[in-house]
């Protein structure tokens, strides 16, 4: 299986992945607000994706993409990065799967074509997958920061009725 070997290709090359994202998310006007995160965690979590590829894409189900994700996205909302960014920063680590895969030449030959479209369809799937969850993480982060505003503007409301009594 063609897909899988290039998927074992960008495995042996995590490192080298990671350093190329961060360098582009450092660069990109569009992911400043990852400024907010802890370098060694986005270097992780980037390192973890790419080092990790084929669990991902062959054997994690959207349950376990939920699992890892929605937390994500709860985590860049505390820190305060905006879900523009989050996004962006998720497309970005796809797109710099294909960069290197152009880079390598994996495109050159027609089985190997077929082999990048397979590849294609189940990153396409991991990455929407991501983007989601991280997305729905973030806005359930939200909505309990405006539950809980609630909840305090009403306790501070009944305090100021007591008191009128």
């Amino acid at each position: 299986m063609i897909a899988l070997r290039l998927v074992h290709l960008i495995e042996s090359h995590s490192e080298q992945l990671a350093e190329s994202l961060i360098k582009k998310l450092e660069r990109s006007s569009r992911a400043a607000e990852l400024k907010k995160v802890p370098p060694h965690e986005i270097k992780e979590r980037t390192r973890e994706v790419y080092r990790n590829l084929s669990d991902w894409i062959l054997a994690k189900t959207e349950d376990d993409i939920e699992r890892i994700y929605l937390p994500l996205g709860r985590r860049r909302a505390e820190q305060g990065v905006t879900l523009s960014a989050l996004c962006w920063a998720l497309m970005m680590t796809e797109e710099n799967l294909w960069d290197f895969l152009e880079l390598e030449g994996m495109r050159e030959k027609p089985l190997e074509i077929l082999g990048g479209f397979e590849l294609l369809r189940l990153l396409d799937t991991f990455f929407d997958q991501a983007i989601y969850f991280a997305t729905l993480g973030y806005e359930s982060y939200w909505k309990e920061k405006q539950a809980q505003g609630v909840q305090q503007r009403l306790g501070q409301d009944e305090e100021r009725f007591a008191h009128a009594l």
